[in-house]
């Protein structure tokens, strides 16, 4: 990969393993990837750039500061990574992630997290129309749960399949090289 590449981890946090009643689909392999892809990164010097969903309510379960709001231990930033709040489903509105990426001279993302259909497919669209034409979602890597209409598995598999070509490549974790 590009010297011009960064791994961005969207809201891999607390509160998404801890849904009372309903759990991440294929959670703890997800968990696994992210994690690999971040020893990858870090070995080869690629910035890492996680994003952490916060919210302004004081009463919220993603309020600066609770537990729920923490980025997970098994996947938590080091000191010289990045971390950028977020208070919308897109990475880039009202957030200091482009700027960043510009003064890097980032030109293509990795992406992984959560979750699928929110968040993760916002930004993956988002950066596209930035001008990030090169980026890879990779596909075993992210991750949402079971709603009323589709299993979390059909959410996955729908938007790899309806990003990937368009506004992402889509790779594996093991496919991934920094």
């Amino acid at each position: 990969m590009s010297k011009k590449t960064a791994l961005l981890v969207i809201d891999v946090q607390n509160i998404m393993f801890s849904y009372e009643g309903g759990s991440l689909w294929n959670e703890q392999q997800v968990l696994h990837n992210i994690s690999s892809l971040l020893a990858k990164a870090r070995k080869s010097n690629t910035p890492i750039i996680y994003i952490q969903h916060t919210d302004i309510n004081s009463n919220s379960m993603l309020s600066e500061g609770k537990v729920t709001w923490e980025i997970h231990q098994d996947v938590h930033p080091l000191p010289t990574d990045i971390v950028i709040q977020k208070s919308s489903w897109d990475a880039f509105y009202q957030t200091t992630l482009y700027k960043k990426l510009q003064e890097l001279g980032i030109r293509r993302l990795i992406i992984a997290g959560m979750q699928t259909e929110f968040c993760l497919d916002t930004t993956c669209r988002s950066a596209y129309s930035l001008g990030y034409h090169e980026n890879i979602l990779v596909k075993d890597a992210h991750s949402t749960f079971d709603t009323d209409v589709l299993s979390a598995s059909k959410i996955v598999e729908h938007h790899n399949n309806m990003l990937g070509g368009r506004f992402v490549t889509l790779k594996e974790v093991s496919e991934i090289m920094f």
